[in-house]
């Protein structure tokens, strides 16, 4: 899948050789900073790119085809830590430094042109705009590329032998954990859940981290359907490959939703205190659920069923459209 996004900017494209790109963080936060990398390699093909992020996010840029290295930030690293990293990016001059994060990094580099969050217009909206409108202005760019999370062929391979054995091929996708328990839906509720959709269903693929195990391992004693449990036993970017052969994703407010949204997956997201306007997943069929008192605890899973069957009756209408998502995930082979 294209990106659907024009350029008109007057800058020479073989002006810009060497792209650093400061991004962010959490998973979710850096998903929702690759159109911003995409656009920027659509605009200047033959520029190589370096991204400062840190190790939470590195591995989600891996096998990204465009970019040269991916160099660490860690903010436990104190002072030192930051001098070295500044050392490090100033033996190189960029011609455009992008700065995601705006916390004064940028302003200690060596870079022929800088472009940060300071003077955008864009203060509200979704995060994805916000990213965007860093760039979008003042690179002259019109339209947002969908986020992505590029694949190798291991991973795929990963993901096929994983779910060679799984029921069917209507797969559910549920990932019940995210950074703090305030943003977590109870562990029964995501098998109620799951067993109300058992029509439309042919087995529950759970995911998470080491630390999400127990909820997981709850989860799986309590369904009606064929499961496969791989809490704990995946990185990010064999989940992504798994997520994108889900039919779909529903979880809480972490970046596993932006995760399958990137995979081309419909999500359904359950929101307790946080923004969904600003931070769903990025995708046409993402739906979320939040209510007035922004807790988890109030979310009933009859609502958040009826979100679930809403999106699966609109992806059993658009077949096309689900098969130029899966497309619109890079691959490296």
């Amino acid at each position: 899948m294209k990106p659907v996004f024009t350029d008109t900017a007057a800058t020479a494209p073989q002006a810009t050789r060497s792209i650093l790109v400061i991004t962010l963080s959490n998973v979710g936060d850096a998903v929702m900073t690759t159109p911003v990398m995409a656009a920027l390699h659509h605009k200047y093909p033959h520029a190589y790119m370096d991204i400062v992020t840190d190790a939470r996010a590195a591995p989600l840029f891996s096998h990204c085809p465009y970019r040269r290295d991916i160099i660490l930030k860690d903010k436990r690293a104190g002072w030192q830590g930051l001098a070295a990293l500044v050392k490090r990016l100033r033996a190189t001059r960029y011609d455009l430094v992008v700065d995601l994060r705006t916390d004064g990094l940028s302003l200690l580099l060596r870079a022929r042109r800088r472009l940060t969050r300071r003077g955008t217009r864009s203060k509200a909206g979704h995060a994805v705009e916000r990213h965007f409108s860093v760039i979008q202005q003042r690179e002259q760019l019109s339209g947002i590329p969908r986020p992505c999370v590029w694949l190798s062929a291991t991973e795929q391979e990963f993901a096929a032998q994983a779910l060679a054995g799984l029921s069917g091929n209507r797969w559910l996708a549920l990932g019940p954990g995210a950074r703090w328990e305030g943003k977590c839906w109870p562990a029964e509720n995501f098998a109620a859940l799951a067993n109300r959709l058992q029509g439309d269903t042919d087995a529950v693929i759970l995911l998470g981290n080491p630390a999400e195990q127990d909820s997981c391992a709850r989860i799986a004693a309590n369904l009606a359907l064929p499961c496969l449990n791989l809490a704990g036993m995946t990185d990010l970017l064999q989940a992504s490959a798994i997520l994108q052969r889900a039919t779909l994703f529903i979880g809480n407010d972490s970046g596993l939703g932006h995760m399958a949204a990137a995979a081309g997956t419909p999500t359904v997201t359950v929101f307790g205190p946080g923004d969904p306007l600003r931070y769903h997943p990025w995708h046409p069929r993402a739906r979320w659920i939040q209510r007035p008192t922004r807790s988890v605890s109030d979310v009933t899973v009859d609502a958040v069923t009826g979100q679930a069957y809403a999106v699966l009756a609109a992806t059993s209408q658009l077949p096309e459209q689900r098969e130029s998502d899966e497309r619109n995930v890079k691959s490296k082979k």
